[in-house]
């Protein structure tokens, strides 16, 4: 398989991306610890977050498997796995640890994982049946493979903010051409490596005025701005994020996410 360098996840190497990925993790960790739930008692048992970076669902993996469970964390970034460490130390969590892993050429023990999660891994890397083969490699068993992707469909503003959603809609003709709506593909892609009935949930969080995660056009802009500067120009990239400033800014607006698209299944055999 090709190596996945930092180059290659195209969210890399952005000085946004630390405080984007803390973020969307605390934002989403409802919808993880409903997923967890619907898989019974993880205690003593062993799971992976694969892509874990600044943080993923480290602290409800904790949770889930308990102290006599083993939780690991990888990523290609060791700058991301620092920030990580440095949440789990605070938090006093002491059965998770951290490894610099390549999802496509993991070092970690085939079939030695009771979960496998890896979340927004597809879409920006578009290498779909590549990646879910990978993960498939590492799960015991009997074991659970979890994946969750975005469909951008739900993501909006209300009242309309202009500016904002042609950031969205330039960050879809992005992706488009790499995982594309990953999440709607996820069945999918687990039934092709051998979980002939994939489970499946759908989330879409409503954000109130104010909320910080109503920015998340901002912060992809700055993550994804050499891309966007091959659509338009520096002046009128500059022109839409100062609109966009504006309209996030004013009383009132609210938003709803994106829809975070999870699909599971158990491994037999």
């Amino acid at each position: 398989m090709r190596a996945m360098s930092r180059k290659g996840y195209l969210l890399a190497d952005q000085p946004s991306e630390l405080e984007r990925l803390q973020l969307q993790s605390r934002v989403w960790e409802p919808a993880g610890r409903q997923l967890l739930s619907k898989l019974g008692d993880g205690s003593g048992q062993r799971a992976l977050d694969i892509g874990c970076g600044a943080l993923g669902w480290l602290r409800i993996l904790a949770e889930w498997v308990g102290r006599s469970g083993r939780v690991v964390g990888s990523d290609i970034d060791k700058r991301l796995l620092g920030a990580a460490h440095s949440f789990l130390d605070a938090e006093g969590l002491t059965n998770v640890e951290l490894v610099v892993d390549d999802l496509f050429d993991s070092k970690l023990d085939p079939r030695s994982f009771d979960l496998v999660h890896a979340r927004y891994e597809i879409a920006p890397l578009g290498r779909g049946p590549e990646q879910v083969a990978s993960h498939r490699r590492l799960v015991k068993p009997g074991g659970w493979l979890a994946l969750e992707e975005w469909d951008l469909g739900s993501w909006h503003f209300n009242p309309p903010a202009p500016a904002a959603e042609r950031l969205i809609q330039l960050i879809s003709e992005i992706f488009s051409g790499l995982g594309g709506e990953a999440g709607r593909g996820l069945p999918e892609l687990l039934r092709d490596i051998g979980i002939e009935q994939p489970e499946l949930d759908a989330h879409v969080i409503a954000l109130k005025p104010g909320h910080p995660y109503l920015r998340l056009p901002l912060q992809f802009s700055l993550a994804l701005e050499s891309r966007l500067l091959e659509k338009v120009t520096e002046d009128e990239l500059g022109a839409i994020r100062r609109d966009a400033e504006s309209e996030l800014s004013e009383p009132g607006r609210w938003g709803t996410t994106f829809t975070l698209i999870q699909s599971w299944g158990k491994l037999e055999g």
